[in-house]
């Protein structure tokens, strides 16, 4: 639900700070967490391109200029209380100073990835074996032969129907999980990817079947 408030709604501390959530727009992972104030919140939102205030140095600072791994902004978003700031973004890199693509990396309990992140990591990787293809590998194999791959998928359905009507949980995933492998990089031969299967499916969201 977007109300179309303004820079002028946030609500910024005594300090005219406001925290800022950093999150990945394909696997919704959270990034990082730094903070704005007025001006930077601006720049963001006018550059296109993730920008802080530093409260060490005082200053303005736009990740990624030094290092590159910049932050291309998707959507900015307030909570309930208009105090706290949401940046859903494209990240060129990591996210941490130590080469971690998040800064939320120390388990105080640990869990599995989300779906999202595991299905992120997944484009990441197969984006990275079509681009520098390594010797001896089965997806760099498929990019590379368009009718196998398109052999895989129609096997990998087949296969994920029969498993179905079995009825063994462990298979059907199983199999299902080999059908999105291929889909994706069918999907990736294309320059294409998850998101655009998610734009596909917010316009199928609230219609009638």
């Amino acid at each position: 639900m977007s109300s179309g408030i303004s820079v002028e709604a946030v609500k910024f501390d005594a300090q005219g700070l406001a925290p800022a959530i950093v999150q990945d727009a394909l696997s919704g992972q959270v990034l990082m967490l730094a903070w704005m104030n007025r001006e930077s919140l601006g720049l963001t939102l006018s550059t296109g391109q993730a920008t802080f205030w530093s409260r060490s140095r005082r200053e303005l600072w736009v990740k990624g200029a030094t290092s590159g791994n910049t932050q291309t902004i998707k959507s900015v978003r307030l909570d309930c209380d208009q105090d706290a700031i949401l940046l859903v973004v494209e990240p060129a890199g990591p996210a941490c100073h130590t080469g971690a693509r998040s800064c939320f990396f120390e388990s105080l309990q640990e869990g599995p990835p989300t779906p999202g992140e595991t299905l992120g990591a997944l484009e990441r990787v197969l984006r990275e074996r079509r681009t520098n293809p390594p010797e001896g590998s089965y997806t760099a194999k498929l990019f590379a032969d368009e009718a196998l791959r398109h052999k895989k998928v129609g096997e990998e359905a087949t296969e994920l129907v029969i498993a179905s009507l079995r009825g063994d949980q462990k298979e059907i995933a199983h199999e299902a999980a080999d059908l999105v492998y291929h889909a994706l990089v069918v999907l990736q031969a294309h320059g294409m990817g998850l998101a655009d299967i998610a734009e596909v499916l917010r316009a199928r969201e609230g219609k009638r079947r």
